[in-house]
């Protein structure tokens, strides 16, 4: 990882993507940015309810006012500020294919992360972040085809677009959290 400064992180719901994150913070002195973060940031800051549907709402917003890379942008803007605190930077969670283009752009790489439907949908019941992941396994499933491809315009979510893009792929359908850092480990040692 000599070269690379940027790592894009995209994946399905509660697949490991912030995990990833944190752990190049950790281990290697990145900087994570969860664009999803900011999203949340935006909807507190107009007063919405913070459910998936506002968060895919006011990040086609942004991709239609500001263009489609728009959250990987925000990301590099607050890195820039900080930059030699920092070894690289780290951007969790890559939902459109323009990000992952501009991840590519920047001399960064994109990664993947994947689980098994009910292994995600078991952390999301865990994990309860309130309204966001009050959904019903079925809810869930539908949610995340209407997020694999353009639901609506070009701005709308393609995780299909991101994961056609990626460079790295890793399956993160156990519970051990060593195991998974030992796998990102030696998946990284090849970038």
């Amino acid at each position: 990882m000599k070269d690379v400064k940027i790592l894009g992180i995209g994946g399905t719901d509660a697949s490991g993507k912030d995990t990833l994150g944190e752990l190049m913070a950790e281990r290697h002195g990145w900087l994570f940015i969860s664009v999803t973060d900011l999203l949340r940031a935006e909807v507190t800051k107009r007063g919405m309810v913070l459910e998936r549907p506002t968060l895919r709402s006011i990040s086609a917003e942004w991709r239609r006012s500001k263009g489609p890379s728009v959250l990987v942008d925000k990301a590099m803007k607050e890195f820039e500020a900080v930059e030699k605190k920092y070894q690289g930077l780290v951007i969790a969670s890559l939902r459109h294919p323009a990000e992952a283009d501009r991840v590519h752009q920047l001399g960064g790489k994109v990664i993947w992360v994947d689980a098994d439907p009910e292994v995600r949908y078991r952390r999301i019941v865990v994990r309860n972040r309130g309204s966001e992941d009050q959904v019903t396994f079925e809810e869930f499933l539908a949610e995340e085809r209407s997020q694999m491809q353009h639901s609506g315009d070009e701005a709308t979510l393609s995780l299909e677009g991101v994961k056609a893009k990626a460079d790295v792929f890793l399956e993160n359908n156990g519970d051990d959290i060593d195991a998974f850092k030992n796998e990102v480990n030696k998946a990284l040692e090849d970038l």
